[in-house]
């Protein structure tokens, strides 16, 4: 958040809510590099992370009228590169076969897969913030452990203890119990 206050000011962002197309077009192009390297952090694939990112930027053109608070633009911001990110991880999900399987399914295993893509990407969507960035870096993205916890400024111990609880929390969802 603290990236968020240098590249723009409340009176920019009050600007761009109220219209002014320079004030807007400041905010799109600061808000770039911050929107695409959080990106890169979440979504599994490069393409998908740009995907994510521009689509933020759109948004953000599109609704900074409707920002209520100034300084809530970083939070508005990341979320909407979150939730573009396990939008895309879903499709991504629910396109992929499985390993080994015959190049045909039948209309009730569609049904089933799609449902299990569905519930796995709901686990991951309600896992805390800091359990959910793990696991998906680690096993979306397939970053190295060391790599994980470097990016997030955690030891190992804390990275695969956060992993640990995000993969024993999918899997208890996914295989019909709550956690």
């Amino acid at each position: 958040m603290a990236e968020v206050r240098e590249w723009v000011g409340s009176s920019v962002v009050a600007a761009a809510r109220d219209g002014d197309v320079e004030a807007i077009a400041a905010l799109v192009s600061g808000a770039h590099p911050h929107v695409r390297r959080f990106a890169r952090s979440l979504c599994a694939t490069p393409e998908d992370a740009e995907d994510a990112a521009q689509e933020a930027l759109i948004i953000l053109y599109r609704k900074i009228g409707m920002l209520r608070a100034t300084g809530a633009l970083g939070s508005w911001m990341f979320r909407i590169v979150r939730n573009e990110c396990l939008r895309r991880a879903r499709s991504v999900l629910r396109e992929r076969p499985a390993a080994g399987e015959a190049s045909y399914r039948s209309v009730e295993d569609e049904v089933l897969g799609r449902l299990e893509a569905g519930r796995v990407a709901e686990a991951i969507a309600a896992l805390p913030e800091d359990q959910r960035r793990v696991l998906i870096m680690r096993d979306v993205q397939g970053l190295s452990g060391r790599t994980v916890a470097d990016v997030l400024g955690l030891s190992t111990a804390a990275m695969k203890s956060r992993l640990h609880r995000a993969r024993a929390s999918v899997r208890a969802v996914t295989l019909g119990g709550e956690r």
